[in-house]
């Protein structure tokens, strides 16, 4: 078993659920994601359960009905004081628009919250979130990518796949 810990975004389960692995395909590896989230490997920040638990699908019944070993409260004192942090960087760094700003300052918006937990608790955050290279003050951009963001406040980020080489995932 790997030192590393992870944070998943949503985005990283409603994919394979939606894309590729379902669970009539793919069991095992919902399997050993719940083994996963069980031993506190991977954690679960109560935002994303809440964006997972909208929809009205199979996903929604998983995550309702496994164990949770570390299960992220986004309103602890720490998080909270980052997450601050995080949302006044994306006000006052040019290359985000007032529109980016709006968007992350949502008190719902799980994006900045996530980055906050990571930070906090050192886990690498599970995205399939892609940097964006273009950033620039001269076109300030309105959707703020959390690797872009993550890296202001030394969170590392890896889409799933290298959470499953590290975790040891087989898919047989």
């Amino acid at each position: 078993m790997s030192d590393e810990h992870f944070i998943i975004d949503s985005n990283s389960l409603i994919t394979p659920y939606s894309a590729y692995y379902s669970f009539e395909l793919a069991p095992g590896f919902w399997a050993q994601l719940e083994r996963s989230i069980a031993d506190g490997s991977v954690s679960i920040l109560d935002m994303v359960k809440t964006e997972l638990t909208k929809g009205n699908d199979p996903l929604v019944d998983w995550i309702n009905n496994i164990m949770i070993g570390k299960y992220i409260r986004h309103s602890e004192p720490d998080i909270i004081s980052v997450y601050e942090q995080v949302v006044q960087y994306i006000y006052s760094e040019p290359c985000y628009s007032d529109a980016a700003f709006m968007e992350w300052g949502r008190v719902d918006v799980a994006d900045p919250w996530l980055i906050a937990a990571s930070s906090v608790y050192g886990c690498k955050l599970v995205t399939f979130e892609k940097r964006n290279l273009n950033l620039n003050p001269s076109y300030p951009s309105k959707n703020p990518k959390i690797p872009d963001v993550a890296k202001e406040f030394g969170v590392t980020t890896c889409d799933l796949f290298y959470m499953m080489r590290t975790l040891g995932f087989r898919l047989n």
